[in-house]
């Protein structure tokens, strides 16, 4: 019996990423973005007016940028930490999927390697009652694998 490989979809909520910094947890971070492999579109144009030749290209890794609620006791208490990180930090970004209960899915984590960029701490605004929320960059050394 032939299985319908769509069942096993997904939602982006139904995912579970953290971050470490050095040999600092910093814990499961709420948004993801970035991480994307992309590559070079190099072309050569033959002669006689023939179609392009695709050449292929190198590879980069997009930087992968994290954001959170800023719990004001714990990320309170590192924060002087993952600010000094920045610029130098050893970064480890893991992504795993999970089921619809919220159990991880068997199989390995996709996991990025790297360096602490940036850090911003949350905008502060008298007026608005929205979550503030600590906004981590990292650049990626190499290409996302499996862990």
């Amino acid at each position: 019996m032939a299985t319908d490989s769509r069942v096993n979809g997904t939602r982006q909520d139904t995912f579970i990423v953290t971050l470490k910094v050095g040999t600092v947890s910093y814990g499961v971070w709420d948004k993801k973005t970035g991480g994307a492999v992309d590559s070079d579109d190099i072309k050569y144009f033959p002669g006689g007016m023939l179609p392009p030749i695709s050449l292929g290209g190198k590879r980069t890794t997009d930087n992968v940028t994290l954001q959170r609620n800023y719990d004001r006791v714990d990320d309170h208490n590192k924060i002087e930490a993952l600010l000094a990180a920045a610029g130098r930090g050893a970064v480890v970004i893991t992504q795993r999927p999970m089921d619809p209960d919220g159990n991880p899915s068997p199989g390995k984590a996709i996991q990025w390697i790297g360096k602490l960029k940036r850090v911003e701490v949350p905008d502060v605004d008298s007026e608005s009652t929205t979550a503030s929320l600590i906004t981590i960059e990292a650049t990626v050394s190499g290409y996302p694998s499996l862990a």
